[in-house]
């Protein structure tokens, strides 16, 4: 059963529909085709190259900024390893630092607690030789004292004569004397 016999039937159906106009034409379908190639064609040569230009432009650019973004990240993956490198050189000189530092200041503590201990060792044996020169000097000062006494002593006793109770009295007095010194 062929197209052309179909649509009679359905026409004759009555359903009150007149379907003359849907009838095949092979020229008509043919024509068409060709109309639609020529059309194919003509956007093809007009069109479809910029089109396919554009979307190779739009890809370019797109492969080009990935490109971009990828050096990007490898650039500051560079300059995090450069920043993290001068970082650890940062923390190693300040380390030396701080160690010549600490080693400087207990040298300067050495030297100040030694030169401390040599001005204290001279001012201890200035202070011992202050103390002999001034222990000499209350002896010799005694000395005559008890000289001078002796030779009162003497001239009283050669003045009078002495008696057992005047001797033990000058005794006491001398005794006395020397007491106060």
């Amino acid at each position: 059963m062929s197209v052309e016999m179909i649509i009679p039937c359905i026409a004759s159906a009555g359903t009150g529909l007149n379907l003359e106009f849907l009838s095949i034409d092979l020229g008509t379908i043919i024509g068409t085709l060709l109309n639609t190639l020529i059309l194919f064609l003509v956007i093809k040569h007009f069109l479809f190259g910029k089109v396919n230009q554009i979307l190779d432009d739009r890809k370019k650019y797109v492969e080009d900024t990935y490109s971009e973004a990828d050096k990007a990240k490898e650039n500051a993956k560079a300059l995090e390893a450069e920043y993290d490198e001068k970082l650890r050189a940062a923390k190693e000189e300040s380390a030396d630092i701080i160690r010549n530092a600490t080693v400087k200041a207990q040298q300067r503590s050495d030297e100040i607690v030694f030169a401390a201990k040599n001005e204290a060792a001279g001012i201890i044996s200035r202070a011992n030789e202050d103390i002999e020169r001034e222990k000499k000097r209350a002896v010799n000062q005694i000395k005559d004292e008890i000289s001078d006494i002796a030779i009162a002593v003497a001239e009283k006793v050669v003045e009078k004569e002495i008696t057992s109770k005047d001797n033990d009295r000058l005794i006491e007095e001398f005794i006395e004397n020397v007491g106060e010194l």
